[in-house]
């Protein structure tokens, strides 16, 4: 049964917005008590947080679909609608996120650190909210937006300052037992070690920690054996530890040729060349295993490596070791430029950034994309006619009408506002027109014959004011 997963895709689902509610004051003797319906409640994030008492991705292997709760609908009395939860979902440190197509989203290291997977989506307004000097009572309410979802991908990448890396059986697990509290498995064949394993080593006053990686054979960075599974776990340690099997009972074998073959292997993964090396001769504690380690060491030595002998069995020069990779993390340490507290930088968007675009598409459809018309769209309830007639107005506001004639568009096209799959499409009549349009035959202009119900009243108050003249004007008191 697999009890370690270091690589998962994960669908995650935010919770949708509690839509608004359009209610309208009833009290006894208060015939106009006016709107009041609430607001509806957000909708739950989904979060990823670093939790160092997690080591794995298993949890979310097992059950790959998570979601947050949704808002709930506002209501009369100008009550608003409860949030909903965010749903945190702890990692393990040193956990990666990327989309579908391998792009990194986020790099989560250190405890506590967080990224939003999917956001929420916002309630929607109540018509007590919608309500103005011009629109005193609405009739509609906006609806609750619909949460992000989609899929993420989560890779763990051991944050580990040494990696032990060698063949399969070469003693990496046995070695790390010894240097360290760890107790992995160990046993005599070869891919005993199916997960990395992690521990703490006190060399001084440095604490460092230490991991295995397993599986690497021949063509390992090519997908043979385990190997491409693990080596990502390598990308983030100071010191590369090549562990070398002095008495392994393979013919067709030697510590030298191992070596060169997982440097192949490293250098195909690409990305760890700056790394500083450390060759350790392993199992010395045989006679076998020390005649062999004397022979190669002056060749490794004038490859530039520095050479260990020890025996985990044995605990034979497992304190040089210790203090030797102890100085390499102290100064690989003291290299890394200090980290500043990150900055929270507000950029707000400009209040005259209408952020929507107006194109022609091949079939002659009109295509209207950006932020605000879209979620717009969404927040209409089309089956009430007075919500539609104010999104055409905030739509109108907005500078929609004005981009599509400057675009051509003509009473009667075809006006989508979204992304393809996700669209509504609808014919053009445009509520704004120009004069030209208003004219009728020369000399005529049939806005004069519109009723003014201001003009009118003038007209009757004048004409009663001649009449009260000329019936004054007639009256002859003698």
């Amino acid at each position: 049964m697999t009890t370690f997963v270091d690589r998962v895709e994960l669908h995650v689902a935010a919770g949708n917005g509690g839509h608004g509610c359009a209610s309208v004051h009833r009290e006894k003797f208060k015939p106009l008590g006016g709107p009041d319906g609430g607001n509806g409640g957000r909708g739950g994030d989904v979060i990823l947080v670093v939790d160092q008492s997690v080591t794995t991705l298993l949890d979310y292997h097992h059950s790959p679909h998570r979601k947050a709760t949704n808002g709930k609908p506002g209501e009369g009395g100008n009550r608003s609608g409860k949030d909903g939860q965010d749903l945190v979902l702890p990692v393990p440190d040193g956990t990666v996120v990327l989309d579908k197509k391998g792009n990194v989203l986020a790099d989560l290291v250190g405890q506590g650190t967080t990224y939003v997977a999917a956001e929420g989506g916002r309630g929607g307004l109540g018509n007590a909210a919608l309500a103005s000097a011009r629109r005193k009572a609405p009739g509609f309410a906006l609806l609750g937006e619909p949460g992000r979802s989609g899929d993420v991908v989560l890779e763990l990448k051991t944050v580990a300052d040494v990696a032990l890396v060698g063949y399969p059986s070469a003693g990496k697990s046995s070695l790390i037992s010894v240097l360290s509290a760890a107790k992995p498995k160990i046993a005599d064949y070869p891919f005993t070690t199916l997960v990395p394993n992690l521990g703490v080593v006190t060399a001084g006053s440095t604490v460092y920690t230490i991991a295995d990686v397993p599986g690497l054979i021949p063509g390992a960075s090519q997908g043979r054996g385990l190997g491409l599974e693990f080596l990502r776990h390598v990308e983030r340690c100071s010191v590369l530890v090549h562990v070398l099997d002095t008495a392994t009972l393979e013919s067709d074998r030697d510590p030298v040729s191992d070596l060169d073959v997982i440097e192949e292997e490293l250098a195909q993964y690409g990305g760890l060349d700056d790394r500083p090396r450390v060759v350790v001769l392993n199992k010395v504690d045989i006679p076998d295993g020390q005649d062999l380690a004397d022979m190669i060491r002056p060749d490794l030595e004038e490859r530039g490596y520095r050479v260990f002998e020890v025996s985990a069995v044995a605990h034979k020069g497992l304190k040089e070791l210790s203090y030797a990779l102890a100085e390499i993390v102290a100064a690989a340490r003291a290299a890394k430029p200090v980290e500043e507290a990150t900055r929270i930088v507000i950029r707000p968007k400009a209040v005259d950034d209408a952020g929507f675009t107006v194109t022609q598409e091949e079939d002659g459809l009109f295509r209207v994309r950006g932020e605000k018309p879209e979620r717009w769209v969404r927040q209409t309830d089309f089956n009430n006619d007075e919500a539609v007639g104010y999104l055409a107005d905030r739509l109108n506001r907005l500078g929609v009408e004005e981009e599509l004639m400057k675009a051509g568009a003509r009473a009667g096209d075809g006006v989508a506002i979204g992304p393809e799959d996700d669209a509504v499409v609808f014919d053009w009549e445009p509520t704004v027109m120009a004069g030209a349009e208003m004219l009728g035959r020369r000399g005529e202009d049939h806005r004069f014959e519109a009723p003014r119900p201001a003009a009118q009243r003038r007209r009757d108050r004048e004409a009663e004011r001649d009449e009260a003249l000329q019936e004054f004007e007639g009256f002859d008191p003698f």
